[in-house]
């Protein structure tokens, strides 16, 4: 079964769909390994990891780049961040041929103005109503598999007021768009509103320290929400991890006391597949 129809299947079960960001190959193992049917690709986190914010400097061939790498190491549906398509329709349409090509089964696609910031910053902007509109017309016209998933991401709420991002999402799906992203709602009531209010799919991205309260699972569920991100959650751990065992090596000279910190040989042997390697290294090594 390809990826697309995977995640399509995933959604008509009616059942809320758990996706953590991923930012690398490993991320994505980990998030597969616990369970999850899903992984993110998040933008936002893949940025992080080259040691740079999340402020659209990282370029579509990097992304591209990272995403194949990913693909290639889980079983599970791979959900994209496109950020704005990298520039206006036509780089959109030329974004989304090279997404489709790496294997992912869904992106979103925003309508900041490029570049872009991330969703959860100050003093953003948004394009057009009608420009955005145009973007969606143009990537789903590139794509060849009719079972990917486009999803529209709005960041309006920040700019142009509630009403407007809702009145943008409406727009979005009638521009071919399979699912609504309504980036940053400030509250409960906000969130419960944005899952009802448009005949469509809704995702929503939960960040910790970000714009948007941190709901259970079963709640955003009732809202009626599809699926929930948590675009930064592998790599906020990572980054606080490391800093802990190396803060512990630094100033003791040692990582004695830091075990427990860290994974042990041969559980980091399986999850990357060393076992799968070894017994293709046997059957081919003549």
């Amino acid at each position: 079964m390809r990826a697309t129809t995977k995640l399509r299947t995933i959604f008509a079960s009616g059942r809320i769909a758990v996706a953590p960001g991923a930012y690398d190959g490993l991320t994505a193992r980990l998030v597969q390994q616990a369970g999850f049917p899903a992984v993110y690709a998040s933008g936002g986190a893949i940025a992080r990891s080259t040691g740079v914010p999340d402020l659209g400097l990282i370029s579509v061939t990097e992304i591209v780049d990272r995403l194949a790498s990913m693909v290639d190491v889980v079983d599970v549906p791979i959900i994209a961040d496109a950020d704005t398509g990298y520039g206006n329709a036509l780089n959109a349409q030329s974004a989304a041929r090279a997404f489709e090509r790496t294997g992912v089964a869904a992106f979103h696609l925003e309508d900041q103005t490029f570049p872009k910031k991330c969703g959860h910053y100050d003093d953003k902007s948004v394009v057009p109503k009608a420009e955005m509109v145009q973007k969606l017309k143009a990537v789903r016209d590139a794509l060849s598999d009719p079972d990917f998933i486009v999803i529209a991401r709005t960041d309006a709420i920040a700019v142009e007021g509630f009403e407007a991002a809702i009145d943008r999402a409406s727009a979005y799906i009638e521009a071919g768009a399979d699912m609504i992203f309504v980036e940053a709602p400030k509250s409960r009531a906000e969130m419960a509103r944005i899952a009802g209010a448009v005949d469509a799919p809704q995702l929503v991205n939960l960040v910790v320290g970000g714009l948007t309260p941190m709901l259970e699972r079963d709640e955003l569920a009732r809202m009626g929400f599809a699926m929930v991100l948590y675009a930064n959650a592998a790599l906020q751990a990572a980054m606080l991890a490391m800093e802990k065992v190396l803060g512990h090596l630094h100033a003791h000279g040692s990582l004695a006391g830091a075990e427990p910190m860290l994974m042990d040989f041969g559980a980091r042997q399986a999850l990357v597949g060393k076992p799968h390697f070894d017994a293709l290294e046997e059957r081919y090594g003549g």
